[in-house]
């Protein structure tokens, strides 16, 4: 019981909390967040667009991991959504001194990140989710048919 439905549940809503986080300091830090990725060489014209995009991702990536709707699809989207985050604005190797540091600390923070995201690809959202009810319920209508 604990391994193929409590854990994972608890899994997903602990990976969701730094998406959420994120969610909301676009949403109420647009412009901050937006001088931030200036602030990395990244074209201007094109920052309203990641933003956005960004946005979409992490809220609807956490919609999907906490109800385990298209939960192994959405895990594998912020896998790759936060590799790219992780190069381009935690590029640690292109620092020096204390700022390396700190900035290799959040890359590799999101190195972890990525791998519970893996995790929840490959192994599925676990039995307290809507995928495995949907997989429940298609199974018994095929198990009801009769024989022919």
């Amino acid at each position: 019981m604990l391994s193929d439905a409590i854990f994972p549940f608890i899994s997903r809503l602990l990976i969701s909390a730094i998406f959420v986080q994120g969610a909301f300091g676009k949403i109420m830090g647009w412009s901050g967040q937006a001088s931030y990725m200036q602030s990395h060489q990244l074209p201007a014209q094109l920052i309203p667009a990641m933003l956005g995009t960004a946005l979409l991702i992490e809220a609807g990536g956490v919609l999907c991991l906490l109800v385990g709707w298209k939960a192994g699809v959405a895990a594998f989207v912020m896998f790759l959504y936060l590799g790219m985050v992780s190069v381009l604005l935690h590029n640690f190797w292109a620092l020096h001194g204390a700022s390396a540091g700190g900035m290799q600390t959040q890359f590799l923070k999101n190195v972890a990140i990525m791998g519970g995201l893996l995790m929840i690809t490959a192994n599925g959202p676990g039995k307290w989710s809507l995928d495995h009810r949907s997989l429940t319920a298609k199974a018994r209508r095929f198990d009801s048919r009769p024989l022919a």
